[in-house]
């Protein structure tokens, strides 16, 4: 029995067709996967029917027989609130932070009329969703859950009203790839057990695949192919497609060859870094415990972990760009300063590159300024000419032209904004880049042309590279070698490839299993 009907949907915003004729269907219980890179349409798709984006919709979306296109806010809300429930991408921004779990949950519960849940009707919710303590958490604001944590709560709020259709725009993007497979299962099992049709977002064609009955794969606005999830991932029809699972990175390809190493270069010995206690209790938490790591010219070390496992901190402390309580740090040998009494020459030696690129740029200043911003710094004798000179060709050298030096960021895609990041970081000519979740904000498409820029970059210029990730398959195209950390600790590292063979520590396991 069909639950959700499209046909010949098309989207627009300000008279631009930024979808057009899209057709699917979906039945009780069934998984219908959307996949595409970004700006393909995807949550234009199927977030516009029910009115929750700008754009507006002709054509035909029917919900258990009920019309969507055409109707107004009012008849839509009501029909969210009785047949449909929706996860989005960034749970943090999605729950609302001055109010507790437990209200949220009651909130979500009642939208459709139905009296206010008892509060063990709200434990069981959250139980049913997978988390510890769910007595304990009705009572935490989001900004006390960690990031999976927050999700099941969203997927909790989701689905308490009983709603026949769910829709999960990216639900998983935002998180560790354990945590990413355990949440993938989750919808799997509500799926099973309520019969809710699942209609899936995702710029990852090879995760969705072990969960989706039928993938449809858009590219600018359009469906370019469609049909059962294992044909498509096995005999792909378009070649857009192919490049989709192409450019996903999976630890089952043939290994990369990496450029040669040469001495170590940044030594961190016994680190250690800790953060007070929020809130009244007292204490601190120790979020980097005792660890050493060496990076040599030329290398790339991945250090991977599950989110709060301390590998952000422990390498912007190496960096120094983070707090550091204890250890030493040394550079080539020679011990490096506490990062407020660092040299320029010290200073330059390593530059970062962060996670979301367009929050990393200011929106006020030219890519030209944002590029130039450590010169002014480092290099405060440049000329000016010499600046505008060694800002063209940065750019050069990250692939993108001596015009976009007078753009602003908001003009700029996802991956097109790394590549500004990573020219930033190559303007003061550091000899270490440190890369902190690098790709994991861009679609597989960008994210691999920013993997193949950094490969490119290594090779050219023998820069050390340390890849903050959680994504094993991504970092196994740069990196020679990995370290496994959890609880502030290093648990497992060496060569990549004896690594993966043969992971001794459960972490290890985990993060391998999940990356398979």
């Amino acid at each position: 029995m069909t639950l959700y009907a499209v046909r010949e949907l098309s989207v627009g915003i300000d008279g631009k067709r930024l979808v057009e004729g899209l057709s699917f269907s979906i039945a009780a219980g069934e998984c219908v996967a959307l996949v595409g890179a970004s700006g393909s349409g995807k949550s234009l798709s199927c977030m516009t029917p029910f009115g929750l984006s700008a754009g507006e919709a002709s054509g035909s979306a029917l919900l258990e027989g009920e019309e969507l296109v055409g109707r107004p806010e009012k008849t839509l809300r009501h029909l969210r609130s009785r047949k449909a429930g929706f996860v989005f991408q960034q749970p943090l921004t999605a729950l609302t932070p001055h109010l507790t779990v437990g209200r949220q949950l009651a909130e979500a519960a009642m939208q459709g009329g139905a009296p206010r849940p008892a509060r063990r009707d709200l434990a069981a919710m959250l139980e049913r969703v997978g988390l510890s303590r769910p007595d304990e958490r009705l009572d935490q604001f989001p900004h006390r859950l960690s990031g999976g944590e927050r999700q099941r709560v969203l997927i909790a709020a989701a689905i308490a009203h009983r709603p026949r259709l769910l829709i999960a725009d990216e639900p998983t993007s935002a998180l560790d790839s354990v945590l990413r497979a355990e949440i993938m299962a989750l919808l799997d099992r509500l799926r099973r057990e309520e019969g809710l049709g699942l209609l899936l977002v995702s710029h990852d064609l090879a995760s969705v695949a072990a969960h989706a009955d039928r993938l449809i794969v858009m590219d600018a606005g359009q469906m370019v192919e469609t049909g059962p999830s294992r044909r498509v991932i096995d005999q792909p029809a378009e070649r857009y497609t192919g490049r989709l699972m192409a450019a996903t990175p999976r630890l089952s390809e043939a290994a990369p060859i990496l450029p040669p190493i040469g001495e170590p270069v940044l030594e961190g010995h016994s680190l250690s870094v800790s953060f007070r206690r929020p809130g009244w209790r007292r204490g601190r938490i120790q979020a980097v415990d005792n660890v050493s790591l060496t990076i040599h010219r030329g290398e790339a070390v991945a250090l991977v972990g599950g989110s709060g496992s301390g590998k952000s901190t422990l390498a912007r402390a190496m960096a120094g760009i983070g707090p550091l309580d204890e250890g030493m740090l040394s550079w080539q040998g020679t011990t490096l300063a506490p990062s407020h009494r660092r040299t320029l020459a010290e200073r330059r030696l390593i530059q970062p590159v962060f996670q979301d690129p367009l929050a990393s740029l200011d929106p006020h200043w030219t890519v030209g300024s944002i590029i130039a911003e450590p010169l002014r710094h480092l290099q405060p004798d440049m000329l000016g000419t010499d600046r505008s000179a060694r800002v063209s060709a940065v750019l050069g050298q990250v692939g993108l032209d001596a015009s976009f030096a007078q753009r602003a960021p908001r003009s700029l895609s996802g991956g097109q904004a790394q590549r500004v990041a990573i020219a930033r970081a190559l303007a003061a000519e550091p000899d270490m880049l440190l890369l902190d979740e690098a790709t994991s904000a861009l679609d597989v498409l960008a994210g691999g042309d920013i993997l193949a820029l950094l490969a490119e970059l290594q090779r050219s210029k023998g820069l050390s590279l340390l890849f903050v990730t959680h994504d094993l398959a991504a970092a196994r195209r740069l990196c020679h070698r990995v370290a496994v950390m959890e609880a502030g600790r290093i648990v497992e590292q060496g060569a990549f490839e004896q690594l993966i063979a043969r992971p001794a520590h459960l972490a290890t396991q985990r993060l391998v299993g999940a990356a398979a």
